[in-house]
């Protein structure tokens, strides 16, 4: 047995989510990504002397739906404190954050594994502010600041050090990320900063009940990376356990050109930073009408809707979460059945055919240009036999797509595609390929059942998909059995 398999990882995640409001959490900035450097910033966030920040409410709005989703506790007065760090980073030398109460308590995320279900549980959810950026790879003698993202509204989970793997680590991190986006409050774009996460990391004993010392990766914004730098620091801890070294309580950075990690500096604990109630904020005093709208404006989320696809629907498990991923998708899904009546077909032309186009063209699915009622006549045609699947694929949808305001059946006939199940049409297709091999229709005869797929190909090849297949089929095998 390894030495690596003695020992079992923990992990700890703290998830920043930045929030898709129009303007900062304590000022009116604009926080739209992608403005020229140090142009998004006012005498508030800049943190300027006098300067007094206001609650941004939608902030608030969406800590509240996250925390619902999470099954979290609401707390209906919950408050802000001041982290106090220098970082050339942080205009004001603090930060706006939730420390003695924030707003959402406990919650929990189910996850599924290679190794089965998972349920991590979540400490708490808090409402705080962005720092700004600095940049280390432009000037090779300064470092360059952007103070465009300092202000901006995040939403921190911190979870319970429930996670035992990198793997697990990222089936949580793209389970929140399909949250965020559902619910509307980010984007979850991992590129631009919109969603990451600091990684708290240890090693035990496997059997062990108490917690290893902790090394802290900060600022993971790529899930790739995040998995090398786990795996990474996994083995480092072991192997310097392993020698007879100590695990320091640090933080890291992980570099992921070498896929190492490095210290940062010392790990700080709750003390060093100084919290202190804010004075310049009030408590934030919630009631349970507010709470009440909140709840009732939350759409249905998307493993209860996976789950009434697989029961209403039949889907299989992995067609329904390909669905599900995103809010908009399982939407039209829904309407294309309702539309349609046909939950299977509908799923299969989502899948195989709108999703991929979706993509390739980089559109969302309220910009696809056939509507609705034409596909549920393509699915129509699909399922009666008039059309057939592969034919519908591969050169009606193609053909729609191009002609949007055509319908379905028009396009099939331009196409001259539709099926026929005409006793005449389909017996001179079958006698054509019954003389042309003569040899094997005599081994058919002799007991070699299995030719009746090539006949069956040979028929369909000459009939370019016009020929129906059942009933192609029928009569092939009435002749086979005549002869």
């Amino acid at each position: 047995m390894s030495i690596y398999d003695k020992y079992e990882t923990v992990i700890g995640l703290e998830v920043h989510i930045q929030l898709s409001t129009k303007s900062k959490a304590f000022c009116s900035d604009d926080i739209r990504y992608g403005g020229a450097p140090n142009t998004q910033v006012s005498t508030i966030s800049l943190g300027h002397p006098g300067t007094l920040p206001r609650l941004n409410t939608r902030q608030v709005e969406y800590a509240l739906k996250l925390g619902l989703a999470l099954d979290c506790s609401i707390n209906l007065r919950n408050t802000f404190d001041r982290k106090n760090y220098f970082y050339a980073d942080l205009p004001k030398g603090y930060q706006i954050t939730q420390d003695a109460r924030p707003i959402c308590m406990g919650g929990e995320v189910n996850i599924e594994t290679s190794n089965g279900p998972r349920t991590i549980r979540l400490h708490h959810i808090h409402m705080e502010e962005d720092a700004g950026k600095s940049i280390h790879d432009i000037d090779p003698k300064a470092s360059l600041i952007d103070l465009n993202r300092a202000g901006t509204p995040l939403l921190e989970i911190v979870s319970e050090p429930d996670l035992r793997s990198a793997e697990e680590v990222s089936v949580f991190m793209n389970t929140i990320r399909q949250l965020v986006r559902w619910l509307g409050i980010s984007d979850g774009n991992m590129e631009e900063g919109s969603m990451r996460c600091d990684v708290n990391i240890s090693v035990r004993l496997k059997g062990a009940t108490t917690f290893g010392e902790r090394a802290e990766i900060k600022n993971m914004n790529s899930m790739r990376f995040a998995r090398k730098a786990i795996e990474f620091e996994s083995k480092r801890q072991i192997d310097l356990l392993e020698s007879g070294g100590k695990v320091a309580q640090q933080t890291l950075n992980f570099d992921p050109v070498s896929g190492t990690t490095s210290p940062l500096r010392k790990k700080e604990d709750a003390h060093d930073y100084r919290y202190f109630p804010d004075p310049d904020l009030p408590p934030v005093v919630l009631d349970e009408t507010y709470l009440n709208s909140i709840k009732a404006a939350m759409p249905t989320l998307p493993w209860h809707l996976r789950q009434t696809f697989i029961e209403k629907y039949e889907l299989n498990v992995a067609d329904a979460a390909l669905i599900t991923e995103e809010q908009s998708i399982a939407n039209y899904y829904q309407n294309l059945v309702k539309v349609s009546g046909k939950a299977k077909a509908a799923a299969n032309l989502l899948i195989n055919k709108i999703r991929p186009y979706l993509s390739e063209h980089q559109i969302a699915v309220s910009d696809f240009p056939v509507p609705m009622n034409h596909l549920a006549e393509l699915i129509e045609l699909i399922e009666n036999g008039k059309v057939s699947n592969s034919i519908a694929y591969q050169s009606v949808f193609p053909a729609m797509i191009d002609a949007p305001d055509q319908p379905a059946l028009a396009i099939a006939t331009q196409l001259n595609v539709i099926q026929s199940s005409d006793d005449d049409f389909l017996e001179g297709l079958i006698d054509e390929v019954l003389n042309k091999y003569p040899d094997k229709v005599k081994a058919y005869k002799n007991g070699k059942k299995n030719l009746l797929g090539m006949f069956m190909g040979e028929v369909m090849r000459n009939s370019k998909g016009k020929a129906d297949p059942k009933a192609t089929s029928d009569l092939l095998m009435k002749k086979l059995q005549e002869m």
